[in-house]
């Protein structure tokens, strides 16, 4: 493998960024290392608390992440408590500790109206010692899980409005222009339901500003979400739903989202409709997993609730996702370039991949997304070798590196396009080996068939099969219950043990299937 040095990643990476980003973030690194960092302390009490008594529709009850006794699971893992809650407890990662302090577990379907106060009641009295729990992106999320609770079960305690209010005071102080990207809506939508509650014309003005122009950036012609990671979508669909409940029962600041919200949150509804399979699954493209937010049919029945529908006529454009889909073909294809390009976190470098489904079950899988620590696994799962895509001498096609970074990034051309034909290419591996990888999707008949076109260098083509899968090889043929795939022009066959990473922290194991050719390579996956 080429060795890029670190100064050059960093170059690569820092060169996408927004003027505000790195403004912001000298701002703050200033502030932190030689000024008064903003604390709740900073902020200012409310002595006679104000708070508006909101509406608020019956909404998705969010998952059951707390076992009672002080005993949560996010993320597949579990831990009990046994006196106080830590609420920088590190072991099981930053997202688990992130989860914890969400909040979200008090408003899932099981939990008491005094066990989710208790659990509010230690949160306050221990806040003072929470580093994890008073970054802007937890706060933002708390929230408005809080608010929609008290909303929820009428509650009106002092105690809780001031610690509320003070939190809101904090988040004005680090809204995370530094991010951008999902951390920066998520404070608006926070915002937004911190100026219902208290009905506050300063929060709301802050809210507005982020969410009309983040919403108009973030959310593409196509309805989709600008990180281009099918859970964020679900996740920022599940917010725009939610801040649309909140402003059309409630008649503050003239209602002046309500058409904002509501135009975009039709548009997301429509995306998510045409990129998801019959079954109800969502492709696990970039960094993606089951059971983190709520569902696409959980969101279209509480769209429903709300008399929303998903905007007619609407395709897939903007995102770079396409759709190829048969009787019993279903596939689709990523051809969108990293994005977005200032904050490309979320991405993985799985330019041309595909994620397929025959006769209505997943067939090849992406590997998914387990992990956000920055380790060896995190890196495989970014890695173009854990796509259904070519790789050239073991290179990612884009510069993934760290968590959440990427640097050069492989440039898409769309170069023909039908319902049932599509070909691009992209330039991931020009500088390093002169070519570009071409691939061309299309139905056929009974089946489907992959062009691979890496002019005259040699690569492997990369097949993950969902866990289920078995076959046998016999020379260039993988033949299984109800499908033949044949590999024209191939050097060699090999299949590997891997993982398929459904959900964080959760690995199955599975086959995949490395093909070996040079310039052109040609698979028919024929349907019995």
């Amino acid at each position: 493998m080429v060795t890029i040095s670190k100064f050059t990643l960093l170059f690569n990476t820092i060169r996408y960024l927004k003027p505000i980003q790195i403004r912001y973030r000298l701002k703050y690194f200033i502030r932190n290392r030689f000024g008064k960092n903003p604390s709740l302390q900073t902020g200012t009490s409310i002595s006679e608390p104000k708070v508006e008594k909101l509406k608020f529709s019956k909404a998705i009850h969010n998952c059951n992440s707390y076992k009672s006794s002080n005993s949560f699971t996010f993320l597949n893992l579990e831990h009990s408590f046994t006196d106080k809650i830590d609420w920088n407890y590190p072991e099981y990662g930053r997202l688990w500790t992130y989860n914890l302090n969400y909040f979200e577990f008090i408003n899932q379907g099981t939990i008491t109206v005094n066990e989710g106060l208790k659990l509010i009641d230690e949160f306050i009295e221990t806040i003072s010692n929470n580093k994890v729990g008073l970054e802007s992106y937890p706060i933002s999320l708390r929230i408005m899980n809080w608010i929609r609770f008290f909303i929820t079960h009428n509650i009106n305690d002092s105690k809780y409005q001031n610690s509320l209010w003070l939190q809101l005071q904090l988040l004005c102080k680090q809204k995370e222009y530094h991010l951008l990207g999902n951390h920066l809506l998520e404070n608006g939508f926070a915002l937004l339901f911190g100026s219902y509650y208290f009905n506050d014309i300063s929060l709301y003005k802050q809210a507005r500003n982020i969410l009309i122009n983040e919403l108009d950036e973030q959310i593409l012609e196509d309805g989709a979400h600008f990180e281009l990671s099918p859970m964020y979508h679900c996740l920022m669909t599940y917010r725009v739903l939610d801040c649309f409940n909140l402003v059309s029962n409630n008649n503050l600041f003239n209602q002046e989202l309500l058409q904002l919200l509501k135009d975009r949150a039709e548009k997301m509804l429509a995306f998510m409709n045409n990129f998801t399979f019959r079954n109800g699954d969502i492709p696990l493209f970039n960094d993606a997993a089951n059971s983190i937010a709520p569902t696409p049919n959980q969101l279209q029945s509480y769209a429903k609730e709300l008399n929303l529908a998903p905007t007619k006529h609407l395709k897939l454009s903007d995102s770079g996702y396409r759709k190829l889909a048969s009787e019993n073909i279903e596939l689709f294809f990523d051809i969108g370039e990293v994005g977005p390009t200032y904050q490309p976190g979320h991405a993985h470098a799985d330019t041309l991949s595909f994620e397929l489904h025959l006769k209505g079950k997943p067939f090849i899988v992406d590997s998914g997304t387990s992990t956000y620590e920055i380790n060896n696994t995190r890196l495989h799962e970014r890695s173009t070798i854990a796509h259904n895509t070519v790789t050239i001498n073991d290179e990612n096609s884009s510069e993934v590196w760290s968590g959440h970074r990427v640097a050069k990034r492989a440039k898409v051309s769309i170069l023909k396009e039908s319902s049932e034909r599509i070909v691009a290419s992209h330039d991931g591996y020009l500088k390093k080996f002169g070519v570009r990888h071409t691939r061309e999707l299309s139905l056929t008949e009974n089946g489907l068939t992959i062009i691979d076109d890496i002019e005259n260098e040699t690569g492997i083509a990369h097949f993950h099969f969902a866990p289920e899968i078995s076959f046998n090889i016999t020379g260039n043929q993988l033949e299984g219950e109800y499908f033949n795939i044949i590999f024209n022009n191939c050097d060699s066959l090999k299949s590997k043990s891997t993982y398929y990473s459904p959900e964080f922290n959760k690995r199955i194991e599975n086959t995949k299937i490395m093909v070996s050719f040079k310039g052109k390579l040609t698979t028919h996956i024929t349907v019995k």
